[in-house]
């Protein structure tokens, strides 16, 4: 491969690393060309961009980027595919999913602006809340006191309107 095509490739990773928020890298060593068709196809259907790369170029395409991911660098042997995602812990649940006999096998993600190395790392991102259910969680929680005092509110406003009814029949009698 030609310096320029090198260059070209490490511009394009870099650049697909900087467009999306999260990335695991995953190894697809073992993985025949129907699992490998398969796993694409899910991760398609689920929004995650999958994109098998020469580790050296991953390297060189990451230290070309402001940020240390040094944590990373150990990882980067054998066949490694990155999955690019927008939430955080879809492809931890699609790893989880898909994965037969640890296949393909998580080697590290970069998600919520944290490193998470080693396979053993899959329940820790497959627990990550994405951006939405925190907002959602947050918003039932302010949601519930105010519709209690709303409840409160309209009950008491009842009582109070009956008993002003009943003192204002009273003092016309």
């Amino acid at each position: 491969m030609r310096k320029e095509d090198k260059s070209t490739i490490i511009e394009q990773i870099a650049a697909t690393v900087k467009e999306y928020g999260h990335f695991y890298l995953v190894d697809v060593t073992a993985m025949n060309a129907a699992a490998t068709s398969a796993l694409r196809a899910a991760c398609f259907k689920a929004g995650v961009k999958l994109m098998v790369v020469k580790n050296t170029l991953l390297h060189k395409a990451l230290e070309s980027l402001e940020g240390d991911f040094s944590p990373l660098y150990g990882c980067l042997k054998g066949t490694t595919a990155v999955m690019f995602c927008n939430v955080a812990n879809v492809p931890a649940k699609l790893i989880k999913d898909k994965a037969k006999d640890g296949i393909p096998a998580l080697k590290a993600a970069y998600a919520e602006e944290s490193f998470y190395v080693g396979a053993d790392q899959l329940d820790a991102l497959v627990a990550i809340k994405s951006k939405n259910e925190v907002i959602a969680e947050i918003v039932a929680l302010l949601q519930s006191p105010a519709k209690n005092v709303i409840s409160a509110l309209q009950s008491g406003g009842n009582t109070l309107h009956g008993v002003l009814k009943t003192l204002g029949e009273r003092t016309e009698a």
